[in-house]
């Protein structure tokens, strides 16, 4: 695998270039966007840069320099071909061993790399260990990702690709890089964002041309017992697009079903017509 890495206005790739003195690497002070890349284009990129901004205003940080992120976003992709995966992270920049801040200014780095198309349906997994909706970063896209490498890791041990979570009041919120839909009694249902789920890019996008192309698409608390009776689960995120569920943890599924059907041919048309949609 071959990534392509721009850090603070240099093409690095494998060259050492952050500080261990980052806050980034010391204590996980920073944001992430992880966006689709086709041949070189890359989706839905203002919902990606607003959405970067917003996880920065919630850790208390300065709005990204959006030209000099473009800036790194065309270095790395200047090779591109094909499906790619672009990834660009903002940091509070060099400081102290401990939490409190430094006054170096943000650290900018911009990464991508070539991936395969995501297969046609997928296993999940449930897992015990809950989002904190309550919590000072809930619904950021924080750098912060060590309670998904636990969860993922238990996921891969079962044979699937994703872990689903609840919250602490027990309801179903969001998978450790996807949000999650069930169809049930011939609406599309999904978790609200005050249940600690991240705002999804691909989620929000499911739910408005869903909607508009006639389907019922309602944001709702769902609990965890509605996997083992729903019809359909699909998955969603910026890499995944709409990916049908086959199984939930031991229950098998029929996938895809007919609404998720409908959903990714919705969605794989609308994003077709429109590759930067607006917010």
């Amino acid at each position: 695998m071959t990534i392509r890495v721009w850090v603070d206005g240099e093409r690095v790739d494998d060259k050492p270039a952050i500080s261990a003195l980052d806050h980034g690497v010391t204590v996980g002070d920073g944001v992430f966007e992880t966006c689709k890349v086709q041949d070189g284009r890359v989706f839905a990129r203002t919902r990606h840069h607003d959405r970067l901004d917003r996880s920065l205003a919630g850790l208390g940080l300065p709005a990204a320099d959006r030209a000099f992120l473009d800036e790194g976003i065309k270095a790395v992709l200047a090779e591109s071909t094909g499906l790619a995966r672009l990834r660009y992270t903002v940091t509070g920049g060099v400081g102290p061993l401990g939490s409190e801040r430094g006054t170096s200014g943000l650290t900018y780095v911009v990464m991508a790399t070539e991936i395969e198309r995501p297969a046609p349906t997928t296993r999940v997994v449930t897992v015990p260990w809950p989002r904190n909706e309550r919590s000072a970063v809930a619904g950021l896209k924080t750098t912060s990702y060590a309670e998904n490498v636990v969860a993922l890791a238990r996921a891969r041990e079962a044979g699937a690709t994703e872990a689903l979570m609840p919250n602490t009041r027990g309801e179903l919120c969001e998978g450790t890089g996807s949000n999650v839909f069930v169809v049930y009694g011939g609406q599309v249902l999904t978790p609200p964002l005050d249940s600690g789920a991240l705002a999804g890019v691909t989620r929000s996008l499911v739910i408005q041309w869903g909607r508009a192309a006639g389907l019922s698409v309602v944001e709702t608390m769902l609990p965890m017992s509605l996997l083992k009776t729903c019809d359909e689960v699909f998955i969603t995120s910026s890499t995944r697009d709409v990916q049908p569920v086959s199984a939930v943890d031991d229950r098998e599924l029929g996938a895809p079903g007919p609404i998720t059907s409908q959903i990714a041919e919705v969605f794989e048309r609308a994003a077709a017509a429109d590759e930067d949609p607006a917010p």
